[in-house]
């Protein structure tokens, strides 16, 4: 199977994209990230889920913390503090830089994608990263206490309000990345992956655009469940699950993904569970799911492909 078309959210979408990135050639890879979470902040527009890919395939992530670059310094964002700046977003300086010059860019008139280019250019990253759209689609959270722009919702609110619904403001006025289809010519067979990234605020955002679900149900799916043993390895997957009635286990993450997803990758303290997987449509790869270190996300990216490989022939 040739070419692999990526779907990423921000931390976990960033580590397995980096471990196919390992093995897989630089035009034989596409990663979506998604721009749901975008926003623009002190100035200067943010994109934290392309960011968190970006720094991760350039070997900069700061995989303690969890988000952003390593060897960050805070000055910047002390002194704004200090002069009344808004301080519930952290923006360190090194990663503060990368909002400066993608401003730039976009002043300039060029794209988000182009923009990203660029950027990824510079980092030395030499694998393909594109936002979902080059137009603008805000995700926009409906709780107990109002709507919320995402980042108010999970950043700001440390998503604590209740969540009773997600929406996608401009998906429907959008489309998805024109190289998307650029790279399905040269590979029409890609397979592809779901990174395990949350699917309601993650993944929701990129499918939401027109034609995309339609895109992909022509193509053999594969995607990592960001749910372990019922727990979220990052995030507010599990909460949101729960507050949304579904099951907060892999079963449930795979019931969300029915129709869609044709493999579904699970952590092996799941393996019981893999029959209730089959039992609705799919095909269970079970293995290490847990990326703490740049070889397990190269042996996870490997497992993965292999499996994949075996049911293709």
């Amino acid at each position: 199977m040739e070419g692999i078309l990526a779907l990423s959210g921000g931390v976990g979408g960033a580590k397995l994209a980096s471990g196919l990135a390992q093995i897989v050639p630089p035009s034989e890879l596409l990663i979506v990230a998604n721009t749901g979470d975008d926003f623009r902040h002190l100035g200067v527009p943010v994109s934290p889920d392309l960011d968190s890919v970006m720094y991760a395939l350039a070997g900069l992530s700061d995989d303690i913390r969890g988000w952003g670059r390593s060897g960050e310094t805070w000055h910047c964002m002390e002194t704004l503090t200090s002069l009344g700046a808004p301080d519930w977003f952290q923006l360190g300086d090194r990663d503060l830089a990368t909002h400066i010059v993608r401003n730039q860019a976009l002043l300039s008139g060029r794209s988000l994608t182009e923009a990203t280019a660029e950027l990824c250019q510079r980092l030395g990253v030499r694998h393909q990263l594109v936002p979902m759209s080059d137009q603008s689609v805000a995700t926009t959270v409906h709780t107990d206490r109002g709507a919320m722009a995402f980042q108010h919702y999970f950043v700001r609110e440390q998503c604590n309000p209740l969540l009773q619904s997600v929406s996608f403001e401009g998906a429907e006025d959008a489309t998805y990345n024109s190289r998307i289809d650029d790279f399905l010519i040269d590979y029409g067979a890609a397979l592809v992956v779901i990174c395990p990234s949350n699917p309601m605020l993650s993944i929701d955002p990129i499918l939401a655009l027109p034609k995309m679900r339609t895109l992909l149900e022509n193509r053999p799916v594969m995607a990592v469940s960001p749910i372990v043993g019922g727990n979220a390895i990052k995030g507010p997957a599990a909460k949101i699950m729960g507050e949304l009635g579904l099951p907060v286990s892999a079963v449930g993450i795979a019931e969300y993904y029915q129709g869609l997803v044709d493999v579904m990758v699970i952590d092996r303290v799941d393996e019981p569970l893999a029959s209730n997987i089959e039992a609705l449509g799919m095909k269970v790869c079970v293995t290490d799911t847990l990326m703490t270190t740049s070889e397990k996300k190269r042996q996870l990216a490997q497992y993965m492909l292999e499996f994949v490989h075996y049911f293709d022939h």
